[in-house]
């Protein structure tokens, strides 16, 4: 990281000061892992720190170290905006615009608390006194490895350790995405050194799978369309197919991966009808230098990576669809080699 932000977070810490760390809505291993992970140093040297989150999260991450501490706004919205209100510093980690953190974006704004932003992701707003952003780092998580190791190595122990490996292995796809790196690789064996069980960790995210989950992959396996004479395939959940299912939060993560495993496929896409929140929840992934980022943040209100992205759409799960084949014949061009 570069040494005048590194000096400003020295800066920053020096002293005791009541700290909040925030990931975004619907956290995954990345927001989780690099939220707890800060939480436990910035405890460790003399600050008191919570996580708040803005909701809940999926049951395969509920075993990581500290996170039966994590306060979940949606459950305890007093006593998380009292924190945030008396709060000297707010930690805004895996995200890069307010808008992300839902109902917190109001207090949040309204704080006078000083701002932090660590974050990997394409064009932060500028929200943030100190923004540590780097969009080609894989994950949010090797981000926090780099501050904290610079500001004390000796303290990332086993829990620490095991929270950042956790996030930097969600967010690589298994170490699978071209953003892994081989620095990414010499930090994971430093972790692995520190008391990160790999196997452990890989055991308790992906091998944890209910019998409905399972049911449900195999409908949206069933659902799996490919668009004739283009590398390009997609998956449609309605709200009745997870319903039939018994849907839990988390339980489509990973389901748009499954696409790319076919052979000549380097755009996979999935569509999710959520009738509590009127949106279709979109995720996108590619393979080698097929922007999905660029094809959420012009088709879908979205954004993220060059080949992992988000999305929503506001119309109907048949719409959406009928708007999705629409915008991939407007690009088929950039997806020939």
């Amino acid at each position: 990281m570069k040494k005048n932000i590194l000096e400003e977070f020295i800066q920053l810490l020096n002293g005791s000061k009541k700290i909040v760390v925030i990931p975004h809505k619907n956290p995954d291993g990345d927001a989780l892992g690099s939220t707890l992970s800060l939480n436990f140093f910035l405890n460790k040297i003399g600050h008191k720190s919570h996580v708040i989150s803005p909701n809940d999260y999926p049951s395969f991450l509920n075993w990581m170290p500290g996170q039966n501490q994590i306060i979940k706004y949606t459950n305890e919205a007093k006593d998380a905006k009292e924190l945030i209100e008396s709060a000297d510093i707010i930690f805004t980690l895996d995200f890069n615009d307010l808008s992300r953190i839902d109902e917190l974006e109001d207090i949040v704004n309204r704080s006078d608390a000083f701002k932090v932003m660590i974050d990997h992701h394409e064009n932060p707003s500028d929200y943030a006194d100190i923004t540590y952003s780097e969009p080609t780092m894989g994950s949010t998580c090797e981000m926090v490895y780099n501050l904290l190791s610079n500001l004390n190595e000796e303290l990332i122990d086993k829990k620490i350790a095991t929270c950042i490996y956790t996030g930097i292995m969600t967010d690589s796809g298994s170490f699978r995405f071209p953003s892994t790196t081989a620095k990414t690789h010499q930090v994971v064996s430093s972790l692995i050194e520190k008391g990160a069980d790999h196997s452990e960790i890989h055991q308790k995210i992906y091998d944890s799978y209910t019998f409905d989950r399972m049911q449900l992959l195999g409908t949206a396996l069933s659902n799996l369309k490919k668009i004739d004479h283009l590398p390009v395939v997609y998956i449609t959940l309605s709200q009745k197919e997870l319903n039939q299912n018994n849907f839990k939060k988390g339980d489509t993560e990973g389901f748009v991966n499954y696409g790319l495993s076919l052979e000549g496929i380097i755009f996979s896409v999935i569509m999710i009808e959520n009738d509590q929140e009127k949106i279709i929840k979109m995720s996108f992934r590619s393979k080698g230098d097929f922007d999905v980022n660029q094809f959420a943040k012009t088709y879908f209100n979205g954004g993220g990576h060059l080949n992992a992205a988000g999305g929503v759409s506001r119309n109907s799960l048949q719409q959406t669809e009928s708007n999705f084949l629409s915008a991939v014949a407007a690009i088929k061009t950039q997806l020939y080699d």
